[in-house]
């Protein structure tokens, strides 16, 4: 559905920013299979699960559909700027978080700067981080391109459209900033008396019972992506409104 909507939408303007995101993404993920799967204290791994493909690009989805449909597809239009940028954050958010988790060195919480178990959200490493403004930096640099492909004949130059860049990269790296941040205070955090260490799942990897340690029970990592994405969405729209 997300994929037809957003080909649909803006044609194959719009399914290159799309399938940047997704082929990227699903190599980054098969890299150092052995030891993500060896990851006990998060929950999903494997395919992703509609739940995680509506976090990751049902806000972009909407945004292109707007554009399409009810904005006529201007060249100016906010809404695709915000498109892009839900899944710049989108990309940059899987990339920082494929490449951290294979980092050396544990991460480190984005408040506290206190160590954290490999794969806990909030966490950040130098890895990981270079990893979010590479993804935010592909969707950008792409942006212009794609909104060219799904406007032709419009007489719009790929010059003027590089007035993308910086909002939708902004926009990746906001967004993915904003689901660390999110991940470090609000998520559901629980607690495994056998292995006595934080964790995200409920029963822990080792079978036993987890119990709610802080966060809110509603907001999963999917609710947390779902929060990044339309964040990388409103900033990069926000700024566009100012700039362009």
């Amino acid at each position: 559905m997300v994929g037809a909507v957003t080909f649909a939408a803006g044609t194959i303007g719009s399914t290159l920013l799309l399938l940047a995101f997704f082929i990227t993404s699903v190599a980054l993920s098969r890299a150092g299979k052995k030891r993500k799967r060896r990851l006990v204290d998060i929950g999903k791994g494997g395919a992703r699960d509609a739940l995680q493909v509506l976090a990751n690009g049902g806000a972009a989805t909407v945004c292109i559909a707007v554009w399409a449909f009810l904005d006529h597809a201007a060249a100016t239009s906010v809404w695709f700027v915000a498109f892009a940028g839900a899944l710049a954050a989108a990309t940059s958010d899987t990339w920082g978080t494929e490449v951290g988790t294979l980092a050396a060195k544990p991460p480190r919480s984005i408040l506290t700067g206190k160590p954290l178990a490999t794969g806990l959200s909030g966490g950040v490493s130098a890895p990981g981080t270079a990893a979010e403004v590479a993804g935010a930096v592909l969707i950008a640099v792409l942006a212009p391109a794609a909104l060219l492909l799904a406007l032709p004949g419009t007489g719009v130059t790929l010059h003027a459209l590089t007035r993308l860049l910086l909002p939708v990269f902004i926009g990746g790296i906001g967004g993915a900033t904003i689901d660390s941040v999110l991940g470090a205070t609000l998520q559901d955090r629980r607690w495994c008396p056998a292995c006595r260490r934080e964790c995200e799942v409920d029963p822990h990897g080792c079978g036993t019972a987890t119990e709610r340690r802080r966060g809110l029970l509603w907001m999963s990592n999917d609710a947390v992506n779902f929060a990044a994405t339309i964040s990388g969405a409103a900033i990069a729209g926000g700024i566009w409104t100012l700039v362009r």
